[in-house]
Formats: C-alpha cells, structure tokens, sequence
C-alpha cells in the first residue's frame, strides 16, 4: 500500500509539473503577441494561432490524466483539492492561450496601421503586466505560496488602470483623427484581451488557496445568495415549507 501511495505521489507531481510546462507556454506567449501587435508582425502572428492547437492538445491530454487519477486513486483531502485545482487551472491557462491567439488576429487585423506613441506605450506596459501576472501565478502555484497567490489581485488591479487609461488615450487618438473607428474598436478589445489574462492569473491564485487550506472565493457568493433566499439550502434545492399551513 505504501508503495502505490508513493507511486501515487509522484504521479501528482508529473501532472503538477505538466501544468507549469503548460503555464511557461503562455508566459512567453504573452510578450510574443504584443511583439506581433507593436510590430505588425504577420509571420509571427500566423505562429501564434497555429501553435495553439499544440497548447489546446497538451490541455486535454493534462485533463485526461488527472481524471484518471481521481477514477483510479481515490484521493483524499489534500490531494483531492489538489487535482481538482489543476483540473480549473488547465481551463485558465488554456484560455489565457486562446487570448494571446486573439491579440495576433487583431493584429492582422490592424496591419498597416500607425499607432499613437501613447497607445505604442500603454501596450506594452499591459503586455509586461500582464506577463509578470502569470508569472506570479505560477511562481505560487510550484511553491504553494498562500501571500503570493493572495496578492494576485492587487497586482492585477494596476493592469486594470491601465486598461482603463488604454481605452480612454483611444478615444483622444480617435477624436483627433490619428486612428479611424474600425482601429479603435479592435484596439479597446485587444485592452480587453489582456484584462481577461490578468484575471484568468487571478483565478489561479485562488485555486492555490484552495489546493493548500481549502479557501474558495465561491463560498462568499454562496453565503450572500443564501442571505438573499432563505427558502433555498446551500445547494440550491428548495427548501419545504413545514409550517402549519394556517
């Protein structure tokens, strides 16, 4: 028995080490794609979407392996929590993918197209943000780190400035007729790209949490939706009236 929990063991951390393979793969996807965008760069953005195929294959054959092991093992308390938030991370990393893809297309879209210095500016400082997110996410999900994982929001809170400021230098750039609508509408979604990647690195903080003390950031909205409908038990099933009827 000892030896199959020992076997058991290691096989968590091939998977462990498989997703942070996975994750190194957006990380450098990151900068890769605003490269592309800054540069207009289409032989690098056709690499880009076509890579992805890979990423979205190792995603699957990841999530195959750890339902495997939740079928074979039987994990318990720890390890449980720990498959199970693997299992959610492979859905944020390859998402994350799919939005560095998304950010190549725009730039095909945009080919040809001179940007503001400013926009030039504001775009590769969320590209750099954006990165050191998902790099952080990582560095606390191999080291179990609880702080790290924890400030992961505020960390993601000055990428969400810069979105902000991103969209309104656009509308400036637009007003004064450097960029046509059609560029400035691609250019705000591209902003949004890299939101949703700081926010997928945040989703990944909190499946950390989870894996090392059991913390989910669902049971605050649980507790606020039960609040709301006393008649529902945590589950969501509705609750019998047992009273007297009168």
């Amino acid at each position: 028995m000892e030896e199959l929990r020992k076997g058991f063991h290691g096989e968590i951390n091939e998977v462990r080490q498989a997703l942070a393979t996975l994750a190194a793969s957006v990380i450098e996807a990151i900068p890769r794609a605003t490269t592309v965008l800054l540069a207009g760069d289409l032989e690098g953005a056709e690499y880009l979407i076509l890579s992805d195929d890979e990423i979205d294959a190792r995603s699957l054959d990841l999530e195959d392996r750890c339902y495997r092991l939740l079928a074979l093992q039987a994990p318990v308390a720890g390890e449980l929590r720990q498959l199970i938030a693997i299992l959610k991370m492979i859905g944020e990393i390859e998402r994350s993918a799919d939005l560095t893809v998304n950010i190549a297309k725009a730039a095909r879209r945009i080919y040809g197209h001179a940007l503001d210095p400013k926009l030039r500016g504001i775009i590769s400082k969320m590209g750099e943000q954006a990165q050191q997110l998902f790099a952080a996410a990582l560095d606390a999900f191999e080291t179990d780190d609880v702080a790290k994982a924890s400030a992961l929001d505020d960390m993601d809170s000055y990428l969400d400035g810069l979105q902000r400021q991103f969209v309104q230098v656009i509308f400036e750039c637009n007003l004064a007729g450097t960029i046509d609508l059609q560029v400035a509408i691609q250019l705000a979604v591209v902003a949004r790209f890299y939101e949703r990647i700081g926010d997928h690195a945040v989703n990944m903080g909190e499946r950390v949490l989870y894996a090392v003390n059991g913390w989910r950031p669902e049971l605050k909205g649980a507790a606020r939706h039960k609040a709301r409908v006393p008649g529902e038990d945590t589950d969501g099933i509705p609750i019998p009236d047992v009273g007297s009827g009168a």
